[in-house]
């Protein structure tokens, strides 16, 4: 078992609009953050892992995702798939959890122009 506590998460901001607080659960098997979002992500183009499975519940808020050209609105309580290899970017002013599998890193995500 492990625990981790809000105070050991590490923030990083991706652009101006989106800050993610990652929690080192140190597993390449999973990993978890807490996203918060305020306008478009990524701000230009479209993003995509080519590894992982993002799984978004959106604890607070409203906006809309965009995957593969396909946009639907999404709100509190909502929770959206998206595979590896899927082109996606999101809007709105949202807060979201999010784990992915295999852990997410930065090598394997990609920004499309």
């Amino acid at each position: 078992m492990k625990i981790l506590k809000s105070l050991q998460a590490q923030e990083f901001k991706n652009g101006d609009t989106c800050t993610a607080f990652e929690y080192p659960l140190e597993e390449k098997s999973i990993n978890i953050a807490v996203i918060k979002l305020k306008g478009r992500y990524p701000e230009t183009g479209q993003a995509m892992n080519t590894e992982c499975k993002e799984i978004a519940y959106v604890t607070e808020g409203s906006g809309k995702v965009s995957v593969e050209d396909k946009t639907i609105e999404v709100n509190k309580g909502d929770v959206v798939l998206i595979e590896p290899g899927e082109k996606f970017y999101w809007d709105g002013e949202l807060t979201m959890l999010m784990p992915c599998t295999p852990a997410w890193t930065p090598e394997q995500y990609k920004h499309i122009a």
